[in-house]
């Protein structure tokens, strides 16, 4: 049995991953925009909005595909809501089919590129409420709910599970996920009624295998219904898992398999150490959308996010009887921008603008003078303390650490409104992430919008991070649109940097040439 909150499915490493996911990669403002432009008609509009690329016309569709598929695809767009497909297949990297029109799809990568045509023949039809507005309240049904979400009434108060049997599915459902909750894999998967075999008579290894099967996020409770609604016979769940410290004392990454298969009248799952013992007969990859829990109920039963905070959508569906008073949707209030550190006895008011750490409490003379204390080997302490760390390691006080990490965080999700609103309430553009990079490192992120600002601020072209690399070395090597590219080399990048810690010491057209861009010749 495994007791310890780190082992369960839904603890707090994975937790806060999906609630970075989303707070960061669908903020509020991106729900809003891309829903007006939806509401008023203009799909399009709503893609962009969302940062979903679309790679077809409708017009080519119709002159090689006839007027019925177009008018048929043309009518799915309309309800396509891109901001609710983003929110759903953020954190997995799986391609979906979102809908069939004999043997073409429209289908997607990543829920950030549309595409349309024959589609690879294993690829599955995601569930509607995904991405389709006709569809989006099917979730709850999806997952175990029946008129209120499990663990929740209908309005979104918490409610406790069921401690006896019964034929309630949205009972059962809670049975089952308090059950994995307490570490019980055995009891959950009969519970759900799925016939569990490890195949290992090591007491040791079975105890290993118990564990991991603990951590892994199943819905075990909808796992059948699934599996016949997919019309197949064999499919396999891989997914990797996050443990803080495994027996025995290991950290990192461990990728599980389930073979689920229906069989005798009901599910076999079967527990698959490696690939190549999934045996020769054919099987399916099963993504996460058809055997994952819902990230969203767990994180509100966690407390990370609240009802209202969801995805409109998603939260009429869960919780239908919440009144709200706005669109809702995740938070995006930022941190203070002052701090307080304690320094010589007393608290200081500390923050940052253009690089520089304002306080009032210490004049020019007391900084020169532990300028050069430090010259001699002296220890800074205090308000000198912070202004040393703040380009890199060491610590720094709450307020500025999560001003720091909120920054970051957008850039890194290519929020570039998100950014500029922080720069405009006064967050620093000289601040350097934990690995040395500045904010033109993730230009290639954020787009040619913000890159006019970052240059008006005054960063440096050629910063570089701990790997010795600076952002035009960022921008080829993380793909970024030839545009913005030559945007970096038209500002002044020298096109032979290069570095010893990254691709080693590549400048960036070899870079380019290894990545086959052909748009991007002008670098040699």
């Amino acid at each position: 049995m495994v007791t310890s909150w780190a082992f369960r499915p839904f603890g707090p490493r994975v937790a806060g991953f999906w609630e970075r996911e989303r707070r960061y990669e669908v903020p509020r403002w991106l729900i809003e925009r891309a829903t007006e432009r939806r509401l008023a008609g203009d799909w399009r509009g709503a893609c962009a909005a969302a940062g979903v690329a679309v790679g077809f016309e409708l017009k080519d569709v119709a002159a090689q595909h006839g007027a019925g598929v177009a008018d048929a695809l043309a009518d799915d767009l309309l309800n396509l809501a891109p901001d609710l497909l983003r929110w759903h297949t953020s954190g997995n990297a799986y391609q979906y089919a979102l809908a069939a029109y004999g043997d073409l799809r429209l289908f997607t990568e990543r829920g950030s590129v549309l595409k349309f045509g024959h589609a690879p023949p294993d690829l599955l039809l995601a569930p509607g409420y995904m991405w389709d507005v006709r569809r989006s309240g099917e979730i709850l049904a999806r997952n175990g709910g029946v008129g209120r979400a499990p663990f929740f009434e209908a309005d979104g108060t918490p409610r406790k599970p069921p401690e006896g049997p019964g034929d309630d599915p949205v009972g059962r459902a809670e049975r089952v996920t308090a059950l994995q909750d307490r570490g019980l894999v055995d009891e959950a998967f009969a519970e759900a009624g799925i016939e569990l075999r490890l195949h290992k008579e090591d007491t040791k290894a079975l105890v290993d295998r118990r564990w991991r099967l603990a951590l892994l996020p199943l819905a075990l409770y909808r796992i059948e219904s699934e599996l016949r609604r997919l019309g197949g016979v064999r499919f396999l769940v891989k997914h990797s898992i996050w443990p803080f410290c495994p027996p025995p004392n290991r950290f990192g990454y461990y990728t599980e398999r389930l073979l689920l298969e229906i069989a005798d009248g009901g599910v076999r799952a079967t527990y698959v150490r490696q690939q190549r013992d999934v045996g020769d007969e054919p099987v399916v990859e099963l993504p996460e959308a058809f055997w994952h829990r819902s990230p969203d109920l767990d994180l509100v039963r966690a407390g990370r996010l609240a009802p209202e905070e969801l995805h409109p959508l998603v939260r009429e569906a869960f919780f239908p009887e919440l009144r709200m008073s706005g669109p809702g949707g995740p938070g995006d209030s930022p941190p203070r921008r002052v701090a307080r550190v304690r320094c010589r006895g007393e608290w200081h008011e500390v923050s940052f603008q253009r690089g520089t750490l304002r306080t009032p409490r210490h004049t020019d003379e007391e900084w020169q003078r532990e300028m050069a204390l430090r010259a001699l080997g002296g220890k800074a302490t205090g308000c000198f303390a912070v202004r040393r760390t703040w380009d890199g390691a060491g610590f720094l006080p709450r307020a500025l650490r999560e001003q720091r990490r909120e920054l970051f965080r957008r850039a890194e999700c290519g929020d570039a409104e998100g950014v500029l609103r922080c720069l405009d309430a006064g967050y620093d553009p000289f601040t350097r992430d934990g690995n040395g990079r500045s904010l033109l490192h993730f230009v290639y992120r954020l787009g040619t919008e913000l890159f006019p600002r970052l240059l008006d601020e005054g960063l440096d072209l050629e910063a570089r991070d701990v790997r010795e690399g600076t952002p035009l070395l960022a921008a080829v090597e993380g793909r970024a649109p030839a545009a913005l590219v030559r945007a970096l080399v038209d500002a002044g990048a020298r096109t032979d940097a290069q570095s010893t810690k990254m691709w080693a010491g590549k400048t960036a057209a070899e870079i380019a040439a290894r990545h086959k861009r052909d748009d991007l010749d002008f670098l040699s």
